[in-house]
């Protein structure tokens, strides 16, 4: 019998690093707080835009493409282009949780819904096991927490305009508890310009069926609906958005719509009132957040201290990924530390070297330069992501944004990485 790895939250960090420890035979445990996987992910749906791509090809020569291999079979649509973004493929947000799920529960992964943790058995500076709401109780060998950052609701209410109705749907399932902050550990917050606390998602989901049907049909034939606004109908929310890839002009002068099976937002929120005032959306109604022309959900509140090998600092068993490993903004950014968080824990489990990702590469370098720039007060108001924004600019300069497939398993090649996440080193061949 493998390793116990026992990881808490169901997100798309959740979901890779079950998915990178089972294949490396650890006994693997995903304890989700609700009743569906892919958190944030089941109303998201963006990949490849941008730096994503490079991301995306680095984790699969790496030998971390599975689940990528699973979007790729639930796309709607592939090599698109909306303001600021490009070749960017969108999933269907509908089809894919459950093909997610499939995945894991055929490659062994013992998934536990409505498992919410409440606390945590400390055996000096380690985990020996965590117990939910319900009194089950899970003992590990490793844990990962995946938690996330948003929630619960008075967070909302405290950084933002109230519960929004998002789909973490915290008054049903009780609001986000973080593994990290139960062991003791301070967490990190994230900030605004302004300096308030937090940042609000940066996108809503309409019902398809509720549009005009030649939107519906540029949506479906296209994938992309870009919409000039009138003045008076124009909203300026882009200081407030997690997602500062967004953070441009455009997104304000438009409604910009993109199709992941429902009618992607691409706004924190927008007034519900002035939207039916446009052609096309007199019948418009929201569907995440279901008070999406009021606010949404206030993200970045609770970050882990962590390394370059994603080990929680202080805790000697405990890894993290996701929005928990610091201001990385996206799916993309969830599934590539998931997975190095997945294979680093079974490699402490077995009493392997852990991995750290050289910075030759755009992951590396994302994960090091991010943590750097999270200990200046200037770096805790930034948002990071693949797809825009610092990061992308950053990694523009180090010559680290490419679309050559090919250049890009050679620089993984010549990293000494192919595959490293097939299969665990042999003892004596780790340097």
């Amino acid at each position: 019998m493998g390793k116990r790895i026992i990881i808490t939250g169901g997100g798309w960090a959740g979901c890779a690093a079950a998915a990178a420890a089972t294949h490396l035979g650890a006994q693997t445990t995903l304890l989700e707080r609700t009743d569906m996987l892919l958190g944030t992910g089941l109303v998201g749906g963006i990949m490849q835009n941008n730096g994503r791509f490079t991301a995306q090809e680095e984790c699969t020569a790496l030998g971390g493409g599975t689940l990528f291999q699973v979007i790729e079979k639930n796309l709607r649509h592939k090599a698109i282009h909306f303001p600021g973004h490009h070749h960017a493929s969108l999933y269907d947000v509908s089809s894919t949780p459950s093909a997610v799920r499939r995945f894991l529960e055929e490659n062994s992964v013992k998934i536990e819904y409505r498992a919410r943790i409440s606390s945590v058995e400390m055996r000096g500076n380690t985990i020996g096991s965590v117990s939910d709401d319900h009194g089950r109780t899970w003992e590990g060998d490793i844990f990962l927490d995946t938690t996330g950052t948003a929630g619960p609701m008075n967070n909302c209410t405290r950084y933002g305009t109230g519960c929004a109705m998002c789909v973490l749907r915290c008054p049903a399932f009780g609001g986000r508890v973080s593994l990290t902050a139960l062991t003791g550990i301070k967490e990190i917050q994230g900030r605004r310009a302004d300096g308030s606390i937090g940042a609000m998602s940066g996108s809503c989901k309409l019902s398809k069926e509720s549009l005009a049907p030649q939107i519906i049909e540029q949506l479906d034939r296209e994938g992309c609906v870009v919409i000039p606004l009138p003045p008076e109908l124009m909203e300026d929310h882009l200081r407030i958005k997690a997602c500062q890839q967004y953070a441009l002009g455009a997104f304000r002068q438009n409604l910009v719509l993109l199709d992941t099976g429902k009618a992607k937002l691409m706004a924190p929120y927008f007034n519900l009132q002035k939207l039916h005032c446009l052609h096309g959306f007199e019948n418009a109604r929201y569907e995440d957040p279901y008070a999406g022309g009021k606010g949404n959900s206030i993200r970045f509140l609770a970050m882990a201290p962590r390394d370059n090998a994603l080990q929680v600092q202080g805790i000697e068993n405990l890894f993290c990924a996701g929005e928990k490993a610091g201001l990385l903004v996206g799916h993309t950014e969830a599934i590539v530390t998931g997975t190095l968080a997945g294979y680093n824990a079974v490699c402490r489990a077995e009493g392997h070297k852990l991995l750290v990702l050289p910075r030759s590469l755009a992951v590396g370098e994302a994960i090091a330069f991010v943590r750097e720039q999270m200990r200046t007060p200037a770096g805790l108001a930034q948002k990071y992501t693949f797809s825009g924004s610092v990061l992308l600019e950053h990694l523009k300069q180090m010559n680290l944004y490419i679309t050559d497939i090919p250049m890009i398993r050679r620089r993984v090649q010549s990293a000494g990485l192919s595959g490293i996440f097939s299969a665990l080193p042999k003892k004596g061949t780790e340097k």
